[in-house]
């Protein structure tokens, strides 16, 4: 009982932590002039954003986690299904926050801001934006199914789809505002080198790499809620 008291208390002091956290890297942008990045929707846009490829990744590694490690007594369907209808919520809030960005650029009749979300849509980088929106906002409603959110394949593949639009999210943000800012001699096309793509494989890499180590060595499930599963049950 008193560990299942501290347990939803420091859930409850994570919560606000997870908040102010993004928040403020939200506002490390924010507070710049750029164009794209000066507008006060990106605290929420942050947080809702984080909440939602947090949930893809728990499903993109848990699916075949319960797989390999036989955790499908432990890691049920239900779980699944459960993470699976939070990502549609959070899909709506980050849709919904992409449409925000461009009524404020609309409504402010600022020439600048409307020509960088037009050029967002359909400039240099209008794949990435597109790649973006439907990754993040359309594909998630198909979790709106019970066929697709009982199975898990494509709970797995629906997963995949919404990390590569956050990913593309934070590519767009970053490169697209600055490649399109106040000076046109300044503008410009990033494209990563070879080297760069070599660098991000590397990430990856290493993270499996450290997540395999951690499963490898150390419970990867709550042995408590275990056993409170466990009695509840019998």
């Amino acid at each position: 009982m008193n560990y299942t008291r501290g347990y939803l208390l420091f859930a409850g002091i994570a919560t606000p932590l997870v908040i102010s956290v993004h928040s403020v890297v939200s506002w490390d942008f924010a507070l710049s002039v750029i164009p794209g990045w000066h507008t006060t929707i990106f605290a929420p846009y942050f947080v809702a954003g984080a909440i939602h490829s947090g949930l893809a990744m728990v499903l993109t590694l848990s699916i075949p986690l319960r797989k390999i490690l036989k955790y499908e007594p432990l890691i049920t369907l239900d779980v699944l299904e459960n993470i699976a209808k939070t990502i549609v919520f959070t899909g709506i809030i980050v849709g919904f926050s992409y449409a925000t960005e461009v009524f404020i650029s609309w409504y402010s009749r600022n020439l600048i801001e409307m020509e960088t979300f037009r050029w967002r849509a359909f400039g240099d980088y209008a794949p990435e934006y597109w790649i973006m929106v439907v990754c993040n906002t359309v594909i998630p409603l198909l979790y709106l199914s019970k066929k697709f959110r009982t199975h898990v394949i494509p709970l797995f593949i629906i997963s995949i789809f919404v990390n590569i639009g956050m990913w593309f999210e934070r590519f767009v943000i970053i490169a697209g505002s600055v490649a399109h800012d106040f000076l046109p001699n300044a503008w410009g096309l990033y494209r990563p080198t070879f080297i760069e793509g070599g660098i991000m494989v590397g990430a990856f890499c290493l993270f499996f790499f450290l997540f395999l180590l951690f499963v490898k060595h150390l419970p990867s499930v709550s042995m408590t809620e275990m056993k409170e599963m466990i009695h509840k049950t019998e």
